[in-house]
């Protein structure tokens, strides 16, 4: 079973290797009055990490909530 998550990951980072070389256009990205100009693969990449940490936060605070009701309704 290591031995098929080695190779399933080790496709996957290729898979994402072959993206980023394939995507390394500059990207220009424009929020309110301000730009920037960045590879759409690295952009691409930080509305990952954006996006994970975004949702792991959500997580946690439906875990604390339903913590709380549960331990409310066991009193």
């Amino acid at each position: 079973m290591r031995v098929f998550s080695f190779l399933v990951l080790v496709i996957m980072l290729l898979a994402i290797g072959v993206f980023a070389w394939q995507n390394q256009g500059p990207v220009t990205l424009y929020y309110l009055d301000r730009d920037l100009t960045c590879s759409l693969s690295l952009l691409i990449g930080a509305v990952y990490v954006l996006g994970m940490l975004s949702g792991w936060s959500v997580l946690g605070f439906l875990k604390r909530s339903v913590q709380r009701v549960t331990e409310r309704g066991s009193r």
